[in-house]
């Protein structure tokens, strides 16, 4: 008996139903389904009946620690019907399929990573090929980078900021330092003490002021938003981790009314 990866039960339970050609593909863990929120930080999370591959791709690659990413790539890829339910008890799991229903939840659920390091490089010189010199060194020694802003700073000088894992932020800085006649910075600024926060829905694109309304959830609890990441079905933003509680809160208090009957249950 063996897994695929270390401690991917998950991932190989959905690998070897999509080479039997499973009907559907049980994963019970100690929880009893995918909520929209982890309800240990957010009291009033609801569990989803069911959830699109994409969102919870998204979420699980966010953050979200109940599915692995690996698990839920696969199944979307063989189109394998995957459940997650409790080992615990008989309670009806959450559903992780293509289609959930011609009407999609503008937002899906919510995740929190606390495993950020944000790493600025400044100082940079307005040319071609930067990026390339800056990542190229970082993905041959294999780290992950996530969140990439560019930003202009002072004169024809440009900024860049990304985000590793916190356990790799000093590897990082160390391949960059070893690199810097090459790409030619000014300085490195790193910071540990932050957390991100994601919202999750692929019904974002065609509803209109989501990012909106995320942004004052976080003003009406007094959060400081550090950095804004945003794609078609998601968006990120990095905050002091001394306020990630209050801030997921507020978040999805501020969600919570749109959440039709037909997709969630009430946590009791």
């Amino acid at each position: 008996m063996t897994t695929l990866g270390r401690g991917a039960s998950d991932t190989t339970a959905v690998a070897l139903a999509a080479v039997l050609d499973a009907q559907l593909c049980e994963i019970y863990t100690d929880v009893d389904g995918i909520y929209t929120a982890d309800p240990r930080m957010v009291p009033n999370a609801k569990k989803l009946n069911s959830i699109s591959y994409d969102d919870m791709l998204e979420l699980a690659s966010s953050g979200a620690g109940v599915l692995h990413s690996r698990a839920v790539e696969m199944a979307k890829r063989y189109n394998v019907n995957l459940t997650l339910r409790s080992s615990m008890n008989d309670v009806p799991g959450t559903t992780i399929k293509e289609d959930i229903g011609v009407e999609r939840l503008s937002v899906s659920g919510l995740a929190i990573d606390r495993n950020v390091a944000r790493i600025s490089v400044t100082g940079l010189p307005d040319k071609p090929g930067i990026a390339y010199s800056i990542f190229s060194p970082l993905a041959k020694e294999k780290l992950n980078v996530d969140v990439i802003l560019l930003s202009v700073g002072e004169g024809s000088h440009r900024d860049y900021c990304f985000t590793v894992n916190k356990q790799d932020m000093h590897a990082a800085v160390e391949i960059l330092e070893q690199h810097k006649e090459k790409i030619g910075y000014e300085s490195i600024i790193t910071d540990e003490n932050l957390a991100k926060l994601t919202i999750v829905g692929a019904g974002m694109a065609n509803n209109s002021g989501v990012a909106a309304s995320m942004f004052e959830a976080l003003y009406e609890c007094g959060v400081n938003i550090e950095t804004i990441s945003t794609s078609e079905i998601k968006i990120s933003v990095l905050i002091d981790e001394r306020h990630i509680a209050k801030a997921a809160k507020a978040v999805h208090d501020k969600f919570e009314p749109m959440l039709s009957e037909d997709f969630v249950e009430t946590n009791e």
